[in-house]
């Protein structure tokens, strides 16, 4: 894994030199941020809002042109390297790491951009497993990769949907289009809130005496297992039963907490607890997003507390390490607010701490977890990065 600390010259040397001992070529650089979601979970594949920031971890995939229709990859996390022809891209997913490439490479295609084959070489800096979006950092850099090195124009907001598609139907994650989108318009110094059904977004300027620590648990979730898929349609039932009392709703996204509540009996016990978080979580996305322009940091928290306890009894997607990270974090005057951050089942919790206590609260977390759990915890101390980048457009910034 490359160092997020390694300076912009030294990472541009770095791998540039890894990739003339693997294939005898200069490449270019390309990189795409993980991402932590402040608040708004579950909510953006039931068309609602989310509030993510993007981070300072980053995939990085360096890459040069061929002269055939070859995709050979080299992932230096599995150290392994994969073949794969343009023109036998198709199949179910394979769970595979190459699943990404082929599935990005595939959609791509099938949209109409005509790619050249390249060799990549791909190092990864955001945590897997972590609930920071490994998975739309990955496709995201490929992309932007592939169709720069091909001469092709993807328009940055095509260039999202098509990641998206790409792990729907080439890794078999149904997920939301919020990792591919922030993956790809985050901006420094902001976080994002976007409504996911018609795709506008709002920047809002995060504090600079605010910091996004993320906790992450080191308990590995695993989405892939069909959770993430069976609480996708939870939601979906909900809307199905409750469209005949309710005309009109397409989505969650429609139902206002009243309606819920009246119609809940066509409900089963699960699905409406599915259905009020939902709901909930929008509404909460909504008055984080006016505190935070408003500078209230209190109330910001607030809102991430009610927004953890929801998805760990609605939801049902917390576990017994992310909780113990939230009620440490409640017992520090540092700390405005804190909740689960990802799908769930393990990963990370993002806190919002005054800048000036960041260094002391890690330390406090980290101690206290490990004497707990036995576990010692990665955390990281973060600042809102940009998205998606070709390395000479970051070296500018």
């Amino acid at each position: 894994m490359i160092s997020r600390l390694l300076s912009s010259e030294s990472a541009g040397d770095v791998l540039t030199a890894r990739f003339r001992r693997m294939f005898g070529a200069s490449p270019r650089i390309f990189r795409a941020p993980g991402r932590v979601n402040v608040i708004g979970e579950h909510t953006d594949y039931n068309d609602g809002f989310v509030m993510p920031a993007a981070i300072e971890f980053y995939t990085w995939v360096t890459a040069a042109r061929r002269g055939d229709r070859v995709l050979e990859a080299y992932s230096e996390h599995f150290d392994e390297k994969i073949s794969l022809s343009l023109d036998a891209l198709a199949g179910p997913p394979r769970r595979h790491w190459s699943d990404f490439i082929r599935g990005v490479a595939a959609v791509l295609q099938n949209a109409g951009y005509n790619l050249a084959g390249a060799n990549l070489a791909i190092y990864g800096e955001v945590p897997l497993g972590a609930g920071l979006s490994s998975s739309a950092s990955l496709e995201v850099a490929t992309a932007l990769a592939l169709s720069s090195l091909s001469g092709v124009d993807v328009p940055r907001l095509n260039l999202v949907k098509l990641c998206q598609k790409a792990e729907h139907e080439y890794v078999g994650m149904r997920c939301g289009i919020m990792d591919q989108f922030i993956a790809v318009f985050g901006v420094a110094g902001h976080a994002l809130m976007l409504d996911c059904r018609s795709l506008e977004y709002r920047l809002l300027p995060v504090p600079r005496d605010l910091r996004l620590v993320v906790c992450n648990s080191m308990v590995r979730h695993e989405l892939a297992s069909g959770e993430y898929n069976r609480r996708r349609a939870d939601c979906e039932e909900g809307v199905k039963l409750l469209q005949p009392h309710l005309p009109g709703i397409r989505a969650l996204r429609d139902v206002a907490v009243a309606d819920l509540e009246t119609w809940k009996q066509v409900l089963s016990a699960t699905v409406y607890r599915r259905c009020r978080h939902v709901v909930m979580e929008n509404q909460r996305v909504l008055a984080a997003a006016r505190a935070l322009q408003s500078g209230d940091a209190d109330r910001f928290g607030h809102m991430m507390y009610r927004s953890h306890a929801s998805l760990r009894d609605d939801y049902q997607v917390s576990c017994r390490e992310l909780d113990l990270l939230v009620d440490l974090a409640s017992s520090s005057s540092s700390v405005y607010g804190a909740r689960m951050t990802g799908g769930g089942f393990g990963g990370c919790t993002v806190n919002l701490v005054r800048a000036d206590a960041s260094d002391s609260f890690k330390e406090h977390i980290s101690q206290t977890y490990r004497e707990v759990t036995g576990i010692i915890p990665e955390i990281y101390v973060c600042e809102p990065a940009q998205g998606a980048q070709a390395w000479a457009d970051s070296e500018s910034q």
